[in-house]
């Protein structure tokens, strides 16, 4: 119940026993004084009566007007005159029966009243005793008036103090507000802060929640760094900084199993000879330090987008991996024209050879082909020079379209008739109970229907992400309507930036609700932190629709997790590299551990991307991780087994 009622109902006890408490001291004492003043009239007008009787002349008829005519106009209940031996001489009486107020009142506060009595004489003779008696419904009529101000006085009282006290309590309780909303944001799992109140109880409560808060962000800032550090550690390069080999090829790995818009795209190996001379020619700290560019110089590409990688495979080899990239020439052309500033630069020093190889990746292709043809591009490179470039082909039929335009047109003649299909991949929880299934998208392009990783980088070339994203959704709700179990659909970055999207997605899903409830949205982790405020703006939008709102693809920036404490997640999804192999690797055992535990402090779900074996499972479920998906997570049930029947391809 709120304050305001509360307050309301207190004002309503209080005035009721106030009015009645005075209603009845007020009544008490009106009643007395009515029935004082009713007796002093009775004798008065009894007096003034008797008086004139005795003047007249004591006839029977002139006796009888005389008293007549005095009933009529003094609102008298009963006259009587009896002779000296008791003997009625005339009497008039009231014989209506209204009371001047209620029945129930007049029993409740009864007036009893003396009549006046007076000696009626005839000469020295007495003639007869007169009694009168005033009617009591005007003392009646007078105290009802009486008793409905009084009660209208208090109603209205009543009505000013609880508008009164509504509004203070409103002004007093402004602060409370946003207690409240700090309050349900923590139990969202935003650890937001506000402003401390004047109202000195509401600020005691405020600081300590603003306290909790801080707290909260505080340890997960630190356990956030103490991550990215252990994380550093494991699966970077201690002197350039760059992915090492073994996190490196795990990166690799996943790239080649991608299917989304960064499906595809393009490896780049370059080597440094004869590092074991210039070590002896330079210097150890000097030939730490070209290393160290040239490590610079391939992060300085790879910074150039979100999903590409760079790394140190060993002593003398350095690799660039560009997820989704279509201009393989042109970010050859831009990783060579570094590589060569860094020859100038040392070229006083020592004579450096470089040679760079390349070669373009599909998703679904094996690695050790990958390896095996970049390696060859880069020993062909080796015996032009020692600036030379060589890009090895794809052994890839070439795509149906060649140009953007056939592209376009491809995937929009798709949507406009066939539509989209979703793919049922089942996220299964370490108990066995089905979380949600992923469901990728699948559309009809060239004949027969396509894995995202077919269309999905054109479409991002295109600036159609937002339109297969809606395509998306609709598919989704519909299915989620009519299915079983949950569904879980990702959000492109392109279509988080897109404002027209976002209001679509809203209007959509506030036209479903009962089917927003059971749809798990996800947005990967790079467009996540470079898009914080879209990204927050989705998050708050989709909270009180009852949706589940997720990152995936989480591993590469552990150290930037703690910015979101504030958006109210449900969920992560831990990328498959860092899944990977799990069994073995102490290192990546340790960051998963602590992500684990920092995530569950928070209420989220963790969720394992690319589980492929049970030694994997095994190891996850040992680790903390709450839910798994992949070729090597099957569903229990059997319903849930033939919603998803495809090998899951992360």
């Amino acid at each position: 119940m709120s304050l305001i009622k509360q307050l309301w109902i207190a004002i309503a006890v209080v005035m009721s026993l106030s009015f009645g408490g005075s209603l009845v001291v007020s009544t008490l004492s009106a009643r007395h004084y009515l029935e004082q003043q009713m007796l002093v009239k009775n004798l008065d007008n009894a007096t003034s009566l008797a008086l004139s009787l005795s003047q007249m002349p004591k006839d029977p008829v002139t006796v009888e007007l005389q008293v007549a005519a005095q009933f009529d106009a003094g609102h008298y209940r009963l006259i009587r005159l009896t002779d000296p031996r008791g003997e009625l001489i005339v009497e008039r009486a009231y014989e209506g029966g209204a009371v001047g107020a209620p029945e129930w009142f007049a029993r409740l506060v009864p007036i009893d009243t003396q009549a006046g009595v007076a000696q009626v004489q005839d000469g020295w003779r007495q003639y007869g005793t007169l009694s009168l008696e005033s009617h009591t419904r005007y003392a009646y009529e007078s105290l009802w008036s009486g008793t409905l101000m009084l009660l209208a006085w208090f109603v209205a009282g009543g009505a000013l103090t609880g508008l009164a006290g509504t509004l203070l309590i409103k002004y007093i309780t402004r602060p409370l507000g946003r207690v409240v909303a700090q309050a349900e944001a923590i139990g969202g799992r935003r650890f937001v802060t506000t402003e401390e109140p004047r109202t000195a109880e509401f600020r005691s409560v405020v600081r300590a929640m603003n306290t909790l808060s801080d707290r909260v962000r505080s340890m997960l800032n630190e356990e956030a760094r103490r991550l990215e550090q252990l994380r550093r550690l494991h699966q970077h390069d201690e002197l350039t900084g760059l992915l090492n080999r073994t996190q490196f090829l795990k990166q690799l790995d996943t790239a080649l199993t991608r299917d989304d818009a960064q499906s595809g795209g393009m490896l780049a190996i370059a080597r440094l000879g004869e590092l074991e001379q210039l070590n002896r020619l330079l210097g150890r700290p000097q030939a730490d330090r070209l290393l160290q560019e040239i490590g610079a110089c391939f992060q300085a590409v790879a910074e150039a987008h979100e999903a590409w990688e760079a790394g140190r495979l060993n002593g003398t080899d350095f690799a660039l991996l560009a997820c989704g990239a279509a201009e393989v020439d042109e970010i050859c052309a831009r990783l060579r024209a570094g590589l060569d500033g860094i020859m100038d630069a040392w070229a006083a020093q020592a004579a450096l050879r470089l040679p760079l190889g390349a070669t373009p990746l599909a998703s679904g292709e094996a690695r050790a082909h990958l390896l095996a043809r970049v390696d060859g591009a880069l020993a062909a490179a080796e015996q032009q020079g020692e600036r030379a470039l060589r890009l090895a082909a794809a052994d890839t039929e070439p795509p149906a379209h060649t140009d953007l335009a056939d592209w376009r047109q491809a995937l929009l003649a798709a949507l406009d008739t066939e539509g989209v299909q979703l793919g049922a991949y089942p996220v299964v929880a370490t108990d066995g109970r089905i979380l949600h299934f992923e469901a990728p998208m699948r559309l009809h392009v060239d004949g027969r229907w396509q894995n995202a990783g077919y269309f999905m980088p054109w479409a991002a070339r295109l600036g159609l992400m937002a339109r297969l994203d809606t395509a998306v959704l609709q598919a989704a709700l519909r299915q989620v309507g009519e299915g079983e179990h949950a569904l879980g659909i990702n959000l492109s970055v392109e279509s988080l930036r897109d404002a027209a999207f976002r209001s679509e997605l809203f209007a959509s899903l506030q036209s479903a609700p009962a089917a927003a409830t059971r749809l798990w949205i996800e947005v990967p982790e790079y467009g996540v932190l470079h898009h914080q405020a879209e990204f927050r703006a989705l998050c708050l939008a989709l909270k009180p629709l009852g949706c589940k709102v997720g990152i995936e693809h989480v591993g590469r920036q552990f150290g930037r997790i703690g910015d979101l404490h504030d958006l109210g997640l449900d969920y992560l999804k831990i990328d498959a590299s860092m899944v990977r192999g799990i069994e073995g690797d102490a290192g990546n055992q340790n960051v998963l551990r602590g992500l684990c535990v920092v995530a569950h402090a928070i209420g989220l779900t963790v969720i394992a991307e690319g589980v492929c074996s049970n030694d994997e499972i095994d190891t996850l479920t040992a680790l903390g991780v709450d839910g798994m998906t992949g070729p090597g997570v099957r569903a229990t049930d059997p319903a849930a087994r033939a919603a998803g029947t495809e090998p899951l391809s992360e």
